[in-house]
This record gives C-alpha cells, sequence and structure tokens, in this order.
C-alpha cells in the first residue's frame, strides 16, 4: 500500500510541475522550433500513458529507494540523473534520426528533463517522508 501512496503523489507533483513547464514558462518554445511535427490535437492518450509509466520508472528506482535510505539528497541526484538519461534518450535519438530536430531543444530538453527529476524526486520524497510515512 506505501507504493501506491508514493506512486498517487508523485504523479501530482509530475504532473503540477509539468504542467507550468508547458503551459506558462515554454508555452509557445516547442511550437517555435517543433510546429512543423507537432501533432493537432495531441494524443493525450499516448501522453497520459508517458507519463504514467515515467513517474513508475521514478519510483522504482528513485524515490522509493530515496526513502528507504531516509535520504533526501540521494532523492535530488538520482532523480537529476533519471530525468537527465530519460529525456537523452528521447531528445539525442530524436536529434540523430529527426531531419531538421533542432540542438536547442536538445539542450532545453535535457536541462528540463534533469530539473523535472530532481524537483519531483525532492518534493515527493518530501512529502511522503513528512506527511505520509508511519
Amino acid at each position: 500500500m506505501q507504493i501506491v501512496k508514493i506512486y498517487l503523489v508523485s504523479v501530482v507533483v509530475f504532473f503540477a510541475i509539468d504542467l507550468v513547464w508547458l503551459g506558462v514558462i515554454a508555452k509557445n518554445l516547442y511550437q517555435k522550433y517543433l510546429g512543423y511535427l507537432m501533432r493537432n490535437p495531441v494524443n493525450w492518450a499516448a501522453a497520459i500513458i508517458f507519463y504514467l509509466i515515467f513517474v513508475a520508472g521514478m519510483v522504482f528506482f528513485v524515490i522509493h529507494p530515496a526513502l528507504e535510505k531516509g535520504s533526501f539528497s540521494y532523492a535530488i541526484l538520482v532523480g537529476a540523473l533519471f530525468g537527465f538519461i530519460t529525456y537523452a534518450t528521447y531528445d539525442l535519438t530524436n536529434l540523430a534520426t529527426v531531419r531538421d530536430w533542432p540542438l536547442f531543444i536538445t539542450v532545453v530538453d535535457l536541462i528540463w528533463g534533469t530539473t523535472l527529476g530532481a524537483l519531483t524526486s525532492g518534493i515527493a520524497f518530501f512529502v511522503v517522508h513528512t506527511f505520509l510515512s508511519q
């Protein structure tokens, strides 16, 4: 049951942070650089499935181990590494295989993935450790 709580907290944290990024901070960024590739409307089913799988990976590889260790710094550092590696997989593959994929987007996404991983892991760790631990 504890893992379900960790997952639910992490999903909420991840969605909140990424929605601020996509809806406010980088609202026009992807349209400007990738508009020629963007789907309209967005395939929401695929997007939601990605988010749920991504967060499951963060819980399994980062947040749950950090809670077992009782280490906030582990959550932040390994969360950042997880975010970097996962976003690098996507962006560097696109840079290698998609014609006219912008290097700028790759760099921005690597920074964002690293930040998102660290923030989500750190905040989820804090919430679960502080309010939901037994």
